[in-house]
């Protein structure tokens, strides 16, 4: 049986036309497949990929690290040091009260655990999240997504999770005191890479600390440079309660996490003791790899030009209109159907492209951040190619 059959028999399959690439190897901002051919890679594994593919300092931070140990004891047990010097260097870019991580095994996860300590700390029991907002697939994330599209299916969900409208002042009404927390992204991802007001999140850390809801950003698609700037709070000046982070964490391999205060943090380990728990989040190897990646990352100045390449691809396909910031960007078009042939015409002639689950009518750009001028002006003029 060829691969490509053993794929739709044996794998779990997410749609009716997958993009069915037999890729053998990957390297910078490209991947190629079983034939040679290569792809100029425009999405990074969705915003994981930030410093490319298979590059030196990850591959050589792994194989000193498997040479050590891999997995030794579930989480939180041993001192192991990919962890704590994970832990330490990210205390450093982040403000004060950002100071203790709980790793998991990916973003989604990170939203469980983030959902879970808030309502520990406040004794509430209520979580609001916005429309078009995605945080994951697991039963408590689902229950925060914003498309009922996505879980009209698996319903019942949990209860008391109320969505509200995205860069909506006046809806910030819905958080008051039974709330325990506020789920929701610094640039909404699946909606397009849509970006809020100036003021929104000014606005909804204020609600917050009115009615002493704890606020949760989701940077899982946007942290590490993506947008410009290391994190993308960074944009709005307002530091949240609680940071859910994941993707670009692990410089390619699986890895989310919960960021808070070490006071904060505290309420994992009584009443009831391990009140959360992970047998491979934290893994040694991931961690090794996304410290190797981010620190190489944010020494390297890289993040200083993510806001110039924005503008050079938005001028470059200036015939359409593209939304997002630094990076993380959608090109409109006229409906699924376009877009869709788009992907295709695409993928046909070596650009690898996505659409976003609740903009269909737009397709997905998030490259690596190491992409240069020339590939990012090569793709802009495949795309103004394209026939519909």
């Amino acid at each position: 049986m060829s691969k490509r059959s053993a794929f739709l028999k044996h794998l779990g399959q997410t749609n009716d036309f997958p993009l069915m690439l037999e890729i053998e190897r990957a390297e910078g901002c490209y991947q190629y497949d079983v034939l040679g051919k290569k792809y100029l890679d425009l999405i990074s594994g969705i915003a994981v990929a930030n410093i490319g593919h298979q590059h030196p300092v990850v591959n050589k931070a792994l194989k000193a690290q498997i040479d050590k140990h891999s997995h030794v004891m579930v989480y939180g047990e041993f001192v192991q040091s990919p962890q704590v010097e994970y832990a330490e260097w990210l205390a450093g870019q982040l403000p004060q009260d950002l100071n203790c991580t709980y790793f998991t095994n990916s973003g989604a996860e990170a939203i469980e655990a983030a959902m879970k300590l808030a309502k520990r700390l406040t004794g509430r029991s209520k979580i609001i999240s916005c429309l078009n907002a995605y945080h994951g697939s697991t039963q408590g994330a689902l229950s925060i997504a914003g498309g009922e599209e996505l879980k009209a299916a698996f319903r019942p969900l949990l209860p008391k999770c109320e969505q509200i409208p995205y860069n909506n002042i006046a809806a910030l009404e819905a958080i008051d005191t039974d709330t325990a927390c506020f789920v929701v992204e610094p640039i909404q991802g699946e909606k397009g890479a849509f970006v809020p007001d100036e003021h929104y999140m000014q606005a909804v850390k204020a609600r917050c600390l009115e009615t002493g809801t704890l606020l949760v950003l989701d940077e899982i698609q946007t942290g590490f440079g993506r947008t410009g700037k290391p994190f993308a709070f960074e944009w709005s000046h307002v530091i949240p309660d609680i940071l859910v982070l994941g993707k670009a964490l692990g410089g390619g391999l699986p890895l989310g996490a919960v960021v808070t205060s070490t006071e904060r943090m505290a309420a994992f380990k009584n009443d009831p003791i391990l009140g959360h728990i992970t047998t491979f989040g934290g893994h040694p190897l991931s961690c090794a790899a996304g410290l190797a990646a981010n620190k190489w990352l944010f020494d390297s100045g890289l993040i200083l030009e993510v806001s110039r390449k924005e503008q050079l691809i938005k001028e470059a396909l200036s015939p359409f209109k593209v939304n997002g910031i630094g990076l993380l960007l959608s090109i409109q078009l006229e409906g699924f159907e376009q877009v869709h042939s788009a992907c295709k015409q695409l993928v046909n002639n070596g650009f690898i492209t996505d659409w976003f689950l609740f903009n269909i009518n737009a397709v997905r750009l998030a490259p690596p951040l190491i992409i240069t001028d020339n590939e990012l002006l090569e793709f802009a003029q495949a795309f103004r190619e394209l026939r519909f």
